[in-house]
């Protein structure tokens, strides 16, 4: 079997790693395919020191536009370190996060350009787009609450960042889930967390029956 590439994606506070997290064991149990799981930024030993950089509270003086560039050059390199890998092996890949984060966050969010982060990211990514992607939809009044709630004293610099910027990156999400209806389905992330993943399951089950179908 050919390999499948599924992102997932989300405005913080939208519960898509808890979900991801939930959901994988289930995963396992209705495919024979191997699953390999993994995030960004990071997911590879460079790329999760450029983690590190984007993502330090410390770094308040990071230009938007270099805050842009290094998570495409983290993407490219977790894509050739991993993603590429999965796939050529005929595994399932399951990634915490693709382009389209780059695309709501530093395109819409840091206001930058949509379409200027995406040109960026086609350079990165090289065609190599999700097969799939689930995207947990969730206001950012709910999700900044819930983060604010949940890990206070442990957010990264984009989660101390301000409501403008949140409800941006929510704007940018719903305009590429409108462009991308076939690749991106979306998921109403203020349901219970069961449903939550009952409802992911479903959407790649659909798009995918022959393969998440308890090995059948």
């Amino acid at each position: 079997m050919p390999g499948i590439f599924i992102s997932f994606e989300g405005p913080d506070g939208a519960g898509k790693t808890t979900a991801l997290n939930s959901l994988l064991p289930k995963l396992k149990a209705l495919t024979t395919q191997e699953i390999v799981v993994s995030r960004e930024p990071g997911g590879s030993p460079i790329a999760e020191k450029i983690r590190d950089i984007i993502l330090d509270v410390n770094e308040e003086g990071m230009d938007d536009r270099t805050e842009a560039l290094l998570y495409a050059a983290a993407r490219r390199q977790h894509l050739i370190d991993v993603i590429l890998p999965t796939l050529n092996a005929g595994k399932i890949m399951l990634s915490d996060r693709f382009v389209d984060s780059s695309i709501a966050y530093q395109g819409g969010g840091r206001e930058i350009g949509e379409k200027e982060v995406a040109s960026i990211n086609d350079f990165a990514i090289d065609g190599h787009l999700p097969d799939l992607t689930i995207y947990f939809d969730i206001s950012p009044e709910v999700g900044l609450s819930r983060i604010r709630k949940d890990h206070q004293e442990a957010m990264d610099r984009l989660e101390k960042a301000s409501l403008d910027f949140h409800e941006r990156v929510h704007d940018s999400y719903l305009k590429l889930v409108k462009a991308n209806p076939e690749r991106i389905q979306t998921i109403d992330a203020n349901q219970a967390p069961d449903k939550v993943v009952s409802d992911a399951i479903k959407s790649m089950q659909k798009r995918f029956p022959n393969v998440f179908n308890g090995g059948q």
